[in-house]
């Protein structure tokens, strides 16, 4: 197994390849080398930049769609307007290309208003204002000196769902997409759901608290309009559909697309993971999925994100942490963005560490991930301060 660029977990796991996620040129060439079975694309800037494109020209498998399908995360614009046009129930929304043009739009604008910036913008382009004036100030801060996060000068003015949010993963083969799990994730950055947004403070899987026919549903009313809609416009789609959804009192509505693996949710659905996933992803990858190849456990898995102290605001690299994160069966920790040197993980900051843990349900499995996060977080930290939040997966009675 290779990873480009890799991290200190992929370190201990294979072969890293200081290579960017965005070079084609480069991974072409050392896949090529390497005689690559199975590319699997994890960043959204990867896609963004056609990289799958450029390896399936040499006929090399790849999980991940290219880069036009891939505007169902890289634009935020692109992606209400495939909704719209095919009938996938969304927030409405308005488009503005300017201060201007959205002062007037938010001149009869009533409740809450959540402003998307319309490209990559490293989870930073979404910003959920409590009514029109608030709104206001953030567009007055993007257009002035501050910049559209991504760049561009799009950006989408969105009404505000009510109800509760879901992470619906699926597989798609070209021809249609196969849900094989869910996770509920916590994106504030303090205990109680304080703070700024976040990329994600810790998730758990399965979620609690919703239908018991919830892929059914999802299937119905999102994925199978998705893979119409991608067919009536002549994309083939090949690799996961990540479906961030807030469930209402009328069923589930779409908030956003991505088109990769994402964390931390993925973190807690892969220890449930049963079979051979790299054979799933392939026979995906060549368009005859083999749903057989794995399968989701019915055990429950609680991750908790280990952040810099002063992440999201900033995320200062740290530097010298220890390597060991050995940790008892059941329980896996992922590294984010960092480096592994004789032993030593130099992290990149922000999010640097999620310790994941099974259980027979989600109550165990917290019980254990926190157990897990109280052994390695002062030994990981070697006197860095670590912040996490200690309410994750903590369900109130229903």
């Amino acid at each position: 197994m290779f990873a480009a660029p890799g991290n200190a977990g992929t370190a201990t796991r294979g072969t890293n390849w200081p290579i960017s996620a965005t070079d084609g040129k480069a991974l072409l060439a050392r896949a090529l080398e390497e005689r690559i079975d199975l590319v699997v694309l994890g960043p959204e800037t990867s896609i963004a930049a056609g990289v799958a494109d450029r390896l399936r020209d040499a006929k090399i498998p790849v999980f991940g769609p290219g880069r036009a399908a891939g505007r169902l995360e890289s634009s935020k614009i692109f992606a209400k307007r495939f909704m719209d046009r095919h009938g996938i129930p969304t927030a409405k929304a308005r488009v503005v290309h300017s201060l201007a043009s959205a002062e007037k739009v938010l001149a009869d604008w009533r409740g809450a208003c959540v402003v998307k910036a319309d490209g990559l913008a490293a989870g930073k382009g979404v910003v959920v204002a409590p009514d029109a004036q608030n709104a206001l100030a953030v567009l007055r801060e993007w257009y002035g000196s501050g910049g559209v996060p991504g760049g561009g000068s799009d950006v989408l003015l969105e009404e505000k769902l009510e109800g509760r949010e879901i992470s619906v993963f699926a597989i798609g083969d070209g021809s249609r997409f196969v849900p094989i799990g869910s996770a509920c994730d916590y994106k504030r950055a303090g205990d109680g759901d304080t703070g700024p947004n976040t990329g994600g403070m810790g998730a758990y899987s399965p979620p609690a608290g919703f239908p018991a026919d919830l892929e059914a549903i999802v299937s119905e009313r999102i994925l199978a309009p998705v893979a119409r809609g991608l067919a009536a416009d002549r994309e083939r789609y090949l690799g996961v559909l990540y479906c961030g959804l807030m469930w209402t009192s009328r069923g589930p509505y779409v908030i956003e697309f991505n088109v990769r693996f994402g964390d931390p949710e993925t973190q807690v659905l892969m220890p449930r993971v049963q079979g051979d996933f790299a054979r799933l992803l392939k026979t995906a990858a060549d368009g005859k999925l083999d749903e057989s190849a794995a399968s989701i456990a019915g055990d429950a898995c609680v991750g908790v994100v280990l952040a810099s102290a002063d992440y999201p605001r900033a995320g200062t690299p740290l530097k010298g942490l220890s390597a060991d994160v050995s940790l008892p069966e059941g329980r896996v920790a992922f590294w984010g963005a960092s480096t592994l040197r004789e032993g030593v993980v130099d992290a990149g900051g922000g999010r640097v560490l999620t310790v994941t843990a099974l259980g027979a349900d989600v109550a165990e499995a917290r019980a254990n991930a926190y157990g897990a996060v109280d052994a390695l977080a002062h030994r990981i930290g070697s006197g860095v301060s670590l912040s996490y939040r200690s309410d994750i997966a903590k369900l109130s009675p229903r």
